[in-house]
């Protein structure tokens, strides 16, 4: 079977794949420009693991980096001069001396100013920069957001927006108000493989969308895990992982002493990030001080199960309900986003809102080292065209999506498989591996990465691979467009004069994510199936899944 293909459409040859990669196709895929005459002037709230990603996707000919501010000194020190605990963690965070060219911290600091609580950083920098990039803990979102708009800044936040329907809300009404540009970062707005998989689905290329199966698996196991990165000693003496960075740091040493000289430079750089991430010992005795708690975790008797301090509050945050939102805030939320992304073009481009969600977490895995679930799994109702509540029969077209985060095997990676009447589209890992159409004579797995293999063999007619693997060796997450638009946004909109120029990715766009997000989280605990209301996903409306009010005052 044959499929007529645009020439914008990624599935039919390697020539689109070289212009991704080399990441030089966002400006004309999202109408935006190729440059600016001026780069926004910026401040980076939080540089952690992603606040160093997102500094790692500018472009300078857009963004220049004015100010940081975090209260971690290893997070500063990556900051400036990326991670180089592995080629692929520096290659995601290559830091700002390598990104603006500066040869020294020393020469860098001339160009960009450090802080530690982010606060300090909103009220000093007011009429030197314009604009903030929030990386902070979910928690801290909110009010970050909404100080900063307030005091005059553009705003651009990691996902999730808010930790609670409430909170972001309140975000989108004072965004409103203040006339500033907010964007969330789901990136995959501007991923262009996602931006020709739409394409592909509005010109009917998989017939009828019926079905999204989607999944983010990783192999984190107790002392292996990503969201419990190891701490100083001083910071919790008795942590199963507290000598860790000790022993590692005298590995380390020994190598550079002992390196060739082509490898000097890498271990010495390796030597010096690592006595930077000991440096947070210094948290013991500053992160109650930034607001963050100690807690102790107790069984059933009474008896103590987990003793955590403030310090591991910050470092470990993604593990904590004060903090985080779970498997479902921190990855749920970016398939979820995709999904969202898949219906709307199933009905001409028309943002679809969710009718029901049934879902379930557990914690098989993990012991009472933290508070989230190391495992959950949904599936949600959206709508199909044509579909009608009032109508017995026409109350049943529905687009269903499952999704499974788990830990514990990371078999299959991250990936969606998108269902429809003529074909099968497979993205893994944020690249395309295949477009299978009904008819054909072969069945194809999804190509030599593990990823999601689809088998037909067993279930219905086989099917023929009109795009095979390996096409799309590399290309763009979609965070240096989101970074590029966002900039092109302020500098050509900066008062929100113009509908049509916003951030793809806008408050209420973001706002209906964290919805899907959380209510998922909701229903999961809850153990009950949970029907969406269309006044959640209406900024304008004071009804929250939590049932707490917006109050941007909150936040004074």
């Amino acid at each position: 079977m044959t499929a007529d293909f645009s020439r914008r459409d990624f599935l039919k040859g390697s020539a689109t794949a070289v212009l991704v990669s080399g990441g030089s196709l966002g400006a004309f895929y999202f109408g935006y420009e190729a440059s600016l005459e001026k780069p926004v002037r910026v401040g980076v709230l939080g540089t952690g693991d992603e606040g160093s990603v997102l500094i790692g996707a500018i472009n300078p000919d857009y963004i220049q980096v004015c100010a940081i501010a975090d209260i971690r000194p290893y997070s500063i020190h990556r900051a400036f001069h990326g991670d180089w605990y592995s080629e692929a963690a520096l290659k995601a965070r290559p830091g700002l001396l390598a990104k603006y060219g500066w040869k020294t911290e020393e020469e860098a600091r001339r160009h960009v100013r450090v802080y530690g609580d982010y606060r300090e950083l909103l009220e000093a920098e007011k009429g030197r920069i314009e604009a903030v990039i929030i990386a902070l803990p979910l928690h801290l979102h909110a009010p970050a957001a909404i100080q900063a708009m307030r005091l005059g800044y553009h705003v651009l936040t990691e996902k999730l927006m808010g930790q609670t329907v409430a909170q972001c809300k309140a975000m989108a009404r004072v965004a409103r108000e203040t006339r500033k540009h907010l964007a969330t970062g789901h990136q995959r707005h501007y991923n262009i493989l996602y931006a020709e998989a739409v394409d592909a689905i509005r010109r009917g290329l998989l017939g009828d969308i019926h079905y999204i199966r989607a999944q983010w698996h990783r192999g984190n196991l107790p002392g292996n895990d990503s969201w419990q990165p190891p701490m100083p000693e001083e910071v919790k003496p008795d942590d199963p992982l507290a000598k860790t960075l000790r022993r590692q740091l005298a590995n380390w040493r020994e190598k550079l002493r002992t390196a060739p000289a082509k490898e000097v430079e890498t271990w010495r750089k390796r030597v010096a990030q690592l006595e930077a991430q000991l440096a947070d010992r210094v948290l013991r005795d500053t992160a109650a001080k930034f607001g963050y708690e100690d807690k102790v975790i107790r069984g059933p008797k009474g008896e103590v199960l987990w003793n955590r301090p403030a310090a591991e509050e910050l470092i470990r945050w993604r593990l904590w309900d004060r903090t985080g939102a779970g498997l479902m805030a921190e990855l749920g939320s970016h398939q979820l986003d995709a999904a969202s992304i898949f219906i709307a073009a199933a009905h001409g481009g028309q943002k679809q809102y969710p009718i029901r969600v049934l879902a379930a977490a557990a914690r098989p895995i993990f012991e009472a080292d933290r508070e989230v679930e190391s495992h959950v799994l949904c599936v949600i109702d959206f709508p199909a065209p044509g579909y009608d509540p009032e109508d017995p029969i026409a109350s049943q077209k529905r687009i269903s999506v499952q999704y499974a985060s788990i830990n514990g095997n990371g078999f299959g990676g991250y990936g969606e498989i998108v269902f429809g009447t003529k074909g099968t589209l497979i993205l893994e890992r944020e690249q395309v591996k295949h477009l299978l159409l009904e008819g054909g004579g072969t069945a194809v797995a999804a190509g030599p990465a593990a990823g999601p293999v689809l088998d037909t063999q067993a279930s219905g007619p086989q099917q023929m691979a009109v795009a095979g693997p390996g096409m799309m060796a590399e290309v763009s997450r979609g965070y240096r467009e989101e970074l590029e638009h966002w900039a092109w946004c302020i500098r050509r909109n900066p008062n929100l004069s113009d509908p049509d120029i916003q951030p793809r990715c806008h408050p209420k766009v973001a706002l209906a994510d964290a919805v899907i997000a959380l209510v998922t989280n909701m229903a999961a605990r809850q153990g009950r199936p949970i029907t969406f209301r269309k006044e959640w996903f209406d900024p304008d409306s004071d009804e929250t899944p939590e049932g707490v009010a917006p109050d941007p005052s909150l936040y004074a």
